[in-house]
Parts: structure tokens; C-alpha cells; sequence
């Protein structure tokens, strides 16, 4: 394994200042970005967006028609 001369300076001034082992501070590190990505990626799955009416778009509506869009929003809506 190698690790980035200046990351591992870091962890080894972190070690010393905590008065802990190089391997528990690297440890805890790895544990932290584990449980950071599991709740990310368990708040992602749980993620409810609003939905308003029946849903899709007013029909005849095109979003790729930005005069359209402009006149239906308002007219400082869509940039032109």
C-alpha cells in the first residue's frame, strides 16, 4: 500500500497530537468515510421529491422552446 508523502505526515502529526497510534487514527478514518458514504447513499434511497397535481407536463408545452417557456413563466423567467 502506499499512501501520499504529505497525507501521511499529516495523520502522523493528527496521531501525535491525540497521543494515538498512526493505526487508529488511519482506522477511525476509514470507519468515518464508510458510514459518511452508507448515509449518503441511504438518505439518496430514501428521497422523496414533491410532486404537485397529476403530474407531467401542461400539455402542449415544449421545454425546448425558450419563447414558450418565457411567455407561460413570466417574462424574466427563462434568460435569453
Amino acid at each position: 500500500m502506499t499512501i501520499d508523502d504529505a497525507l501521511l505526515a499529516d495523520v502522523k502529526v493528527l496521531a501525535a497530537r491525540t497521543h494515538r497510534t498512526l493505526s487508529s487514527v488511519l482506522e477511525e478514518a476509514l470507519r468515518n468515510l464508510i458510514a459518511g458514504q452508507e448515509r449518503a447513499r441511504d438518505s439518496a434511497r430514501d428521497l422523496v421529491l414533491p410532486s404537485h397535481g397529476t403530474g407531467g407536463l401542461r400539455a402542449g408545452v415544449d421545454l425546448f422552446d425558450r419563447e414558450q417557456l418565457s411567455d407561460l413563466l413570466g417574462d424574466n423567467a427563462v434568460a435569453r
